[in-house]
């Protein structure tokens, strides 16, 4: 697996990783196509670079090419579409969100020697690009690969949040590759969960558990999906695994009770 314990975060292949989302609406996904798509944007882009030390000229020449060439924009109109967190559809429409289109941005910017880290605002996903005295540098590329500042940051936080969320120093700390992936994944929960679509929903909950295989929550959100789906079987499992997990829980009698009067309801219908 591309997430598996055993492969160090820094060697996740972030962009295989998250062409594989796709699959839940393809399961025919050609991964490598898209793969190939992102390497020849690198590539044109990578041929116009004439000093790779020089961030403000390496960020002009990605904005060029994807911005202003392909015109990749944000999907303003149609935010929570499902398409929008799915890598194949921002590639093949050339819409997103800011956490889609900064991941095509990262992907070609490592692949022109430009290393790119994710930033996991609350509500607006950035990039981070540090120079080689270690001065770093944030990047919106929801909105056109635009260079900002922390008083950006914070002016957007209060308009997402209307002044509830003020800016923290840790807000805009780099996340790893494998919480950058769980951050697309619980958009897409989100997503299919305010739609009813529960099984969809169980499958993205199925892939945030092959990267966090012991999160409780997710454990127990799976079982509560099962069950909706009429996987009584499976929902037993889940809950009974989760008491396992977090047999201290504040709701875990109330869970034992709820896998007893599944358990009997099943005997009850074998």
């Amino acid at each position: 697996m591309l997430v598996r314990s055993d492969v160090e975060d820094e060697h996740v292949d972030v962009l295989r990783a998250a062409l594989t989302f796709a699959r839940i609406e393809d399961p025919q996904l050609d991964i490598e196509r898209y793969v190939r798509r992102v390497e020849e944007l690198a590539q044109r882009a990578g041929a116009r670079i004439q000093d790779p030390d020089d961030p403000p000229h390496v960020i002009a020449v990605l904005n060029e090419v994807l911005f202003q060439e392909e015109m990749f924009r944000g999907n303003t109109v149609d935010y929570y579409n499902p398409r929008n967190s799915f890598l194949h559809d921002v590639l093949d429409r050339r819409l997103g969100i800011p956490i889609t289109l900064a991941l095509v941005y990262m992907e070609v910017g490592r692949r022109v020697g430009f290393p790119l880290f994710g930033v996991g605002m609350p509500g607006h996903f950035l990039l981070k690009h540090y120079d080689v005295d270690g001065r770093s540098i944030l990047i919106d590329a929801f909105e056109r690969g635009s260079i900002v500042t922390e008083e950006d940051c914070r002016e957007k936080l209060k308009d997402i949040y209307s002044g509830q969320l003020t800016l923290q120093p840790e807000f805009l700390l780099p996340v790893t590759r494998r919480q950058m992936l769980t951050r697309m994944l619980n958009n897409l929960r989100s997503i299919y969960l305010s739609r009813r679509d529960f099984r969809d929903a169980l499958q993205v909950v199925d892939l945030i558990l092959v990267i966090y295989p012991r999160s409780p929550e997710d454990v127990k959100q799976r079982a509560v999906l099962r069950y909706n789906i009429n996987d009584y079987r499976g929902a037993l499992n889940d809950f009974e695994e989760y008491v396992k997990m977090s047999p201290d829980a504040s709701d875990a009698d109330e869970i034992r009770q709820t896998a007893l009067s599944l358990r009997r309801s099943m005997a009850l219908m074998n």
